[in-house]
């Protein structure tokens, strides 16, 4: 009888301990800076989410300025960030490559693997972002991602490493490196977002599809350095997307391969007279040999073709009529955006 009663107890124990969370149900989540809401930070509204969840969970953010580094986890699925005003919902933060990292925080071997340099080692690049995204099926929207670090270096707003994201009517504010797409294979859908930066500002191995998007050059540089894989067949692919630029800005790329194999498509965009009329750079002259970098039926003073270089290619319209939504994200999974 104590036993079982033991027994009985021991097990009111654990389902205590383990009870379902008030959070855990498709309910909306309101953040908001001022009080109003349940949380006051979005990494606080995320902490409450189920993992794995099976349904779909809205956090609501209202306007405000979050200074966070936020990193939404990959055992987190199913989520949508909705703000409450595109500009006026920021999450924002500023970190830059160049920042030194406390060598009492870090191991010396990791500080020293960043920069090779022992007396001064740096954060670098990659641990830069305002907002990481390890998790699949995450939709943002509505909102902005800052990274308002002064121009001292590589400074990611945006850094993805899950599949299946969706970012719709959102904005990606930052100098370099502003929107990295950080694995391959993984699948992220842009829809009417606005993206700014100076140099290479949306590089990275992923396959990604932009939706008349406004692209905006701050300084005479490069726009995207993909460093899509050889055995992916689509990387980074603009549709009906409208570049802008600075008032001094002259000279732009359209990108340049990061790595051997990059692979960039412009179509159906507008293009100023700033775009440079060779339209693109190899970075290092190899990799003319393998970049994947096409353009089709793009409008504007700068999708003059006569100049191009020649290791870059217009598509037929046959080969045009094959770069769909359906094509570029097939997989067994039949996502969609």
């Amino acid at each position: 009888m104590k036993k079982l009663l033991l027994t009985t107890i021991c097990t009111l124990l654990v389902s205590t301990t383990y009870a379902a969370s008030s959070y855990d149900n498709p309910d909306t989540i309101v953040v908001a800076r001022d009080g109003t809401g349940q949380f006051r930070t979005v990494t606080d509204a995320i902490e409450v989410c189920r993992a794995f969840m099976d349904y779909h969970k809205v956090i609501y953010i209202k306007k405000g300025t979050y200074k966070e580094k936020l990193i939404i986890p990959q055992w987190v699925q199913n989520i949508e960030l909705c703000g409450e005003s595109r500009d006026e919902t920021i999450i924002t933060y500023d970190d830059h490559a160049n920042i030194q990292i406390n060598q009492g925080t870090w191991p010396m071997a990791i500080s020293q693997a960043v920069t090779g340099d022992s007396k001064k080692p740096t954060i670098g690049t990659f641990r830069t972002f305002t907002v990481r995204v390890d998790a699949n099926h995450i939709t943002f929207k509505n909102l902005t991602i800052e990274n308002n670090a002064a121009r001292l270096g590589q400074a990611v707003a945006l850094h993805t490493q899950g599949d299946c994201l969706t970012f719709t009517n959102c904005r990606f504010l930052g100098h370099q490196d502003t929107v990295y797409t950080g694995m391959e294979g993984t699948r992220l859908f842009f829809d009417h977002c606005y993206i700014e930066g100076t140099t290479d500002f949306i590089f990275g191995p992923s396959t990604a599809w932009f939706e008349q998007c406004t692209i905006h050059c701050k300084a005479n540089s490069y726009i995207t350095a993909a460093s899509t894989p050889k055995h992916i067949p689509f990387g980074y692919i603009f549709n009906q997307c409208t570049i802008t630029t600075a008032d001094n800005v002259t000279k732009v790329y359209l990108g340049r391969p990061w790595r051997d194999y990059g692979y960039t498509l412009f179509m159906h965009c507008t293009l100023p007279k700033q775009i440079r009329p060779e339209g693109w750079h190899h970075w290092q002259k190899e990799r003319e040999q393998t970049a994947r970098y096409m353009e089709y039926e793009n409008i504007g003073e700068g999708a003059t073709i006569d100049k191009r270089v020649s290791w870059s290619r217009q598509l037929t319209k046959k080969e045009a009529k094959e770069i769909t939504l359906e094509k570029v994200f097939s997989r067994e999974d039949k996502w969609r955006p």
